[in-house]
């Protein structure tokens, strides 16, 4: 067994396998021995079936799956043991790479093309500045945040007017083109919150409404569309198309939420008992929440910036036409070439992000370790738990709720990548220069939910 390399350019290159029969010969004869154990052939009992007629059935595809498995296995061989940093996999040359006589086996040659991946010289250093994007924590942020924290807390009242944070229960009667009654039309009572009416021109003529009044509607305006469409009107969303668009809408009931007085009684519901003394300590708790509560939104702007940053600068060529081959013959659907044409940027752009992550971790010994992984899975089991308000189990199921996780490799693919995205913005926020600057929080909240 023999494999010879032929570089093409500094991007591809050419593997030769050769093979004799003293690479194959004795794998191929075990295993038609075995088919001759097991054969049932008219007129022969098992095992005493003649090896021409074994020969003749079985081996040829006993010949090609053996030369399959050694050439394979010269490859990945080679590539190990010479440290050969390919894309993709190894793909035949021109319509099969292949020269040789299964007729009468002998020598073979095996021809394969490999796409080389490139030199990356990532160019990232205490030079580098880029902004680390904060919110300004303000008066005005801190009183709104001490605001929703009175109204979790408080209690709905009746209310005289509608206002731009209250909740109506009304009733939504369906009416004809001409705003009359439709006859067997839907009848239903509903909630409405205000906050969540996104129809600016619905929202105006709602507020100030009193007990008693009434409005014609469209049901998506008071509504998220679809299901939730479909519940506040009491039908499936398969009936919605055979609707009308007029709507009678009557405030039967306005709830106002009356906000928690602050005070001890709501500090220790908050923070615990005895953490909160008055409110010029809940100012500055909340400030410290909010600091804090942002803080990852800023990571990912810094990360998502020094990633364009790292695209666009670091220079790096791809194996394109050797790429696009491999994409279509690895690829279990049908592709045509149009497609590859049409979606091979995107895949390229991806590509070269990889290997820029990859020459930074290896660069800097950066690594993800097994036991690193299950804790940081662990910590986000605990954070879903939080979530739903529930306490997190004993540590031990905790650690097999997070194997089981990371065993579906859909899910452990979503880890891995949370991980690693979390190691990179921790370099970079130890390798670059950082100009800290502040915005108001609307600006943040643009940029963060910014490309």
């Amino acid at each position: 067994m023999n494999v010879i390399r032929e570089d093409i350019d500094a991007l591809n290159a050419i593997l030769k396998v050769k093979l004799t029969p003293e690479d194959y010969a004795s794998e191929v004869k075990k295993t038609l021995e075995k088919h001759r154990k097991t054969a049932k052939t008219p007129g022969f009992r098992p095992g005493h079936v003649p090896m021409g007629l074994i020969q003749k059935q079985y081996g040829k595809g006993v010949l090609s799956d053996e030369l399959n498995k050694v050439v394979n296995k010269s490859l990945q061989n080679y590539i190990a043991e010479n440290k050969i940093e390919i894309l993709g996999n190894p793909i035949p040359q021109g319509d099969g790479g292949f020269e040789g006589d299964f007729n009468n086996p002998a020598d073979f040659q095996f021809t394969y093309e490999i796409g080389l991946a490139p030199e990356v010289k990532v160019g990232l250093n205490a030079k580098s500045k880029f902004d680390y994007i904060k919110v300004k924590i303000d008066k005005k942020l801190i009183d709104k945040q001490i605001e929703d924290l009175q109204r979790r807390y408080g209690k709905l009242v009746s209310g005289d007017a509608v206002g731009e944070r209250d909740m109506i229960l009304a009733q939504f009667v369906e009416l004809n083109d001409d705003a009359s009654i439709k006859e067997g039309g839907v009848l239903h009572t509903s909630t409405i919150s205000m906050e969540f009416v996104s129809d600016k021109k619905v929202k105006k003529e709602l507020t100030g409404k009193k007990v008693g009044d009434k409005l014609i509607v469209s049901p998506a305006s008071v509504s998220k569309g679809g299901a939730d469409t479909a519940a506040m009107l009491g039908v499936t969303e398969l009936d919605l198309p055979n609707l009308s668009e007029k709507f009678q809408l009557t405030v039967n009931e306005i709830k106002v939420m009356e906000l928690a007085d602050l005070g001890t009684e709501l500090y220790d519901k908050l923070f615990g008992p005895g953490t909160i003394k008055d409110e010029k300590e809940l100012r500055e708790r909340v400030k410290s929440d909010l600091d804090g509560m942002f803080v990852n939104d800023s990571d990912r702007m810094l990360t998502r910036a020094v990633y364009d940053s790292l695209l666009e600068k670091t220079e790096l060529a791809l194996p394109d036409a050797f790429l696009k081959r491999w994409i279509k013959m690895s690829n279990e659907k049908e592709i045509s070439d149009e497609q590859i044409a049409t979606e091979y940027a995107g895949y390229a752009k991806g590509l070269k992000w990889q290997l820029i992550q990859s020459e930074i971790f290896k660069t800097n010994e950066i690594k993800l370790e097994n036991q690193e992984v299950i804790n940081f899975t662990k910590g986000l089991l605990v954070s879903n738990y939080a979530q739903y308000g529930m306490p997190a189990p004993e540590d031990a199921e905790l650690t097999k709720s997070a194997m089981e996780v990371l065993q579906n490799q859909e899910e452990a693919n979503r880890v891995y990548d949370m991980l690693a995205e979390q190691k990179l913005t921790k370099y970079f926020k130890e390798t670059v220069k950082l100009n800290e600057k502040e915005v108001n929080y609307d600006e943040f909240a643009e940029l963060a939910g910014g490309k």
